[in-house]
């Protein structure tokens, strides 16, 4: 049996949180996300070390109504937008200033108050850096008040000449190896806690791209069984974030807008028009994927030597939502879109439509 590896994922209870999303960006953001009482959890938007070279003109999103696929205004929302399409990056603000975030929102917290929900702390850069920001936060752990945990995005469609790692098995063991050795290093470090580690998956749309996740992380433990490695050896990974936007979609203004009426159709994001889609379209992929991934981790969990949780991801925003995502073998279940369009009242809805009943 191999060594623990990553720590399991902290229990998310209720088992309902954010995904990585532009509406996780703030300080602010995340204090409403950690103080909505309908969250099991909150998650970060995805950082780099030295931050995203955000860029307005380029990066933006729109939301859009499924049914007639026409842009919406991006700063409002009706009942007739549910889905949503960008061409965003990552956050500009660095993983140093989400570390400081975290840090004033556990001193903020009543001394007689146990924390409720932990922060799952979104990152991503090259494999080198995604072994620092591990050491980072578990740095930085010790001195929160609440348990942390890592997610690694390997899975953006929007970045330039940069294709999803995750799509690669090679590509995918970069990552792993650098990592595995942060892991087993911050074990033996007194002054460092062990973080649970996920990644955060595109959409999968073929059997040879889930087996590619899968035989990297067989092959990231088996690496660390043959090499005897002591404590925090084994399968780096403890979660599964499934899954992030569908890349290469394109969105058109609105069949109301002046110039479609004139038979002139303008792309709704900039540049090419092509971004990231996401909300109900994406939701019958995003089960799709949660299922698979269930019956192949489970297939590989006695190799593993770890039960790897799922987080789900993917067109809910609603309890009809959550609840077939749950039925598909999500541990716990993400918005990202529904927290765009709703604001954090959207876990409430999901509440109250369980009847309390998670």
């Amino acid at each position: 049996m191999p060594a623990a590896g990553s720590p399991p994922l902290f229990e998310i209870h209720p088992p309902l949180l954010n995904s990585a999303c532009p509406w996780a960006t703030t300080l602010d953001d995340l204090r409403r996300l950690y103080q909505c009482p309908s969250t099991g959890a909150v998650t970060t938007r995805t950082s780099l070390i030295k931050g995203f070279d955000h860029d307005p003109a380029k990066h933006q999103f729109f939301f859009f109504d499924a049914a007639r696929g026409g842009a919406g205004d991006p700063s409002a929302s009706s009942p007739t937008l549910n889905a949503s399409i960008n061409s965003l990056g990552y956050s500009p603000l660095t993983l140093h200033e989400y570390i400081n975030f975290l840090k004033t929102i556990s001193d903020e917290l009543p001394p007689s108050e146990p924390a409720r929900k932990g922060f799952i702390v979104s990152v991503t850069g090259s494999p080198d850096d995604v072994a620092k920001s591990y050491r980072l936060l578990a740095a930085a752990a010790p001195s929160l008040r609440f348990p942390l945990a890592m997610e690694i995005n390997l899975s953006c469609p929007n970045i330039p000449g940069r294709p999803p790692p995750a799509y690669d098995q090679h590509a995918l063991e970069t990552y792993l190896t650098p990592l595995r050795r942060a892991v087993i290093d911050v074990h033996v470090l007194p002054d460092h806690t062990p973080i649970p580690v996920g990644l955060k998956t595109p959409p999968y749309t073929y059997t040879t791209q889930f087996l590619a996740l899968v035989d990297a992380l067989e092959s990231a433990t088996k690496a660390s069984l043959e090499s005897n490695e002591g404590e925090g050896g084994g399968c780096p990974i403890s979660f599964v974030t499934a899954t992030n936007t569908l890349g290469n979609c394109l969105l058109y203004a609105s069949s109301s807008d002046s110039d479609s009426s004139a038979g002139v159709l303008a792309p709704a994001l900039p540049s090419n028009g092509l971004g990231g889609m996401a909300g109900p379209p994406l939701h019958p992929l995003a089960l799709g994927n949660v299922a698979t991934l269930r019956r192949l981790l489970d297939e590989r969990e006695k190799v593993l030597g770890t039960r790897v949780a799922i987080i789900g991801v993917g067109g809910v925003s609603d309890a009809e939502g959550y609840r077939r995502m749950r039925a598909a073998g999500a541990d716990a279940v993400a918005l990202a879109t529904g927290l765009g369009l709703k604001g954090v009242e959207v876990f409430g809805e999901v509440e109250r439509g369980l009847g309390g009943r998670w």
